[in-house]
């Protein structure tokens, strides 16, 4: 079994509590059940126990979040056969996948960016927490994972949902400055929280400039997602990722360029095992609300996770002289 990369693990050391450390590592190897949650526009009759028991299926309720079931006995493949998948009563979904949404906590007539949000997970999970009222916009840069996004909402019928034509999500501040009541920015990132020994491709690609590379677009889509948000509004920031360039850098980053026009408050959302964000990363010391952040640490059921969740203090003024298309501020304006 090919091994995680050395350097991973090292920086992987420095951000896991040591009293985790052995745990952590085992998850891993560890084979994750499959997990779903319930579609709460549509209508269930009975219960999903009855539904699924008699068919073989054993589930187990998940303590944090009454809509999430980890399927304990039956195989994906067999859960995606019975009606009440195809008639897009349930999601197959990743537990840690259900948490943004969760902290971002929409509310009915609400109006919500979802900036990265191909193929839809959570897009349809913010739907259900809105019960379809108000208006959901979701961006995505794909075509084809559009294309696939939309079949998802057709079946999940979450129909308070537009979407937008591909594109590149830095690019949507422009054309919807300070629009929306809450953004969710859950960021393509390194994907470590995904890394399975049993399956080299989810880590092959990994090296040491990895987590630097891909911080440079997450800034990027930062700047959109906050220049979209109102004032007073509520974004989200999540990764499935450990890497502190990626998590607690990037707030850091954010907190600097914008000043007292942004907050990072602490969640009240059930949540998983988790911790605080880092205070410091090697010689860099953090501002100290970065450890309002929180890591989800792993589990056989869950994966590694990071996520925050900011508040819009002040509005920002003439942003296209203020700030560079990397999201870095301009000097002397």
């Amino acid at each position: 079994m090919r091994p995680l990369p050395d350097a991973f693990l090292e920086k992987l050391r420095r951000i896991i509590p040591a009293n985790q450390w052995d745990k952590t590592i085992k998850t891993f190897a560890a084979e994750r059940p499959t997990t779903f949650r319930i579609n709460t526009l549509k209508n269930l009759s009975g219960t999903l126990k009855e539904k699924l028991e008699p068919k073989g299926f054993k589930i187990e309720n998940v303590t944090w979040y009454r809509d999430a079931f980890i399927l304990r006995k039956g195989k994906q493949k067999d859960l995606e056969k019975t009606d009440i998948y195809l008639r897009g009563q349930i999601y197959v979904q990743g537990l840690s996948s259900m948490i943004p949404p969760l902290v971002l906590n929409p509310r009915p007539g609400d109006k919500v960016l979802d900036l990265t949000a191909a193929p839809g997970s959570k897009t349809t999970q913010l739907a259900c927490l809105m019960k379809n009222e108000g208006q959901i916009m979701a961006n995505d840069e794909n075509p084809i994972r559009l294309e696939k996004m939309k079949a998802n909402l057709e079946l999940q019928e979450a129909t308070n949902v537009t979407l937008l034509p591909p594109g590149d999500g830095g690019m949507v501040w422009k054309n919807n400055f300070e629009a929306f009541d809450k953004v969710l920015l859950d960021v393509p990132c390194s994907s470590e929280g995904r890394f399975q020994l049993g399956e080299p491709s989810t880590f092959g690609y990994w090296k040491n400039d990895t987590n630097r590379r891909m911080a440079k677009d997450q800034r990027r889509l930062f700047k959109s997602a906050f220049l979209s948000l109102k004032l007073g509004g509520t974004m989200v920031y999540s990764t499935c990722t450990f890497a502190p360039e990626e998590n607690e850098m990037i707030l850091n980053w954010a907190l600097e360029t914008y000043g007292d026009a942004l907050e990072i408050e602490d969640t009240t959302a059930p949540l998983p095992l988790h911790t605080r964000g880092l205070s410091a990363w090697g010689d860099l010391k953090f501002n100290p609300t970065v450890v309002k952040s929180i890591r989800i640490l792993p589990t056989p059921d869950i994966e590694g996770f990071f996520a925050a969740k900011l508040k819009k203090t002040k509005s920002i003024l003439r942003p296209e002289e203020m700030f560079d298309e990397t999201g870095a501020k301009i000097q002397n304006t």
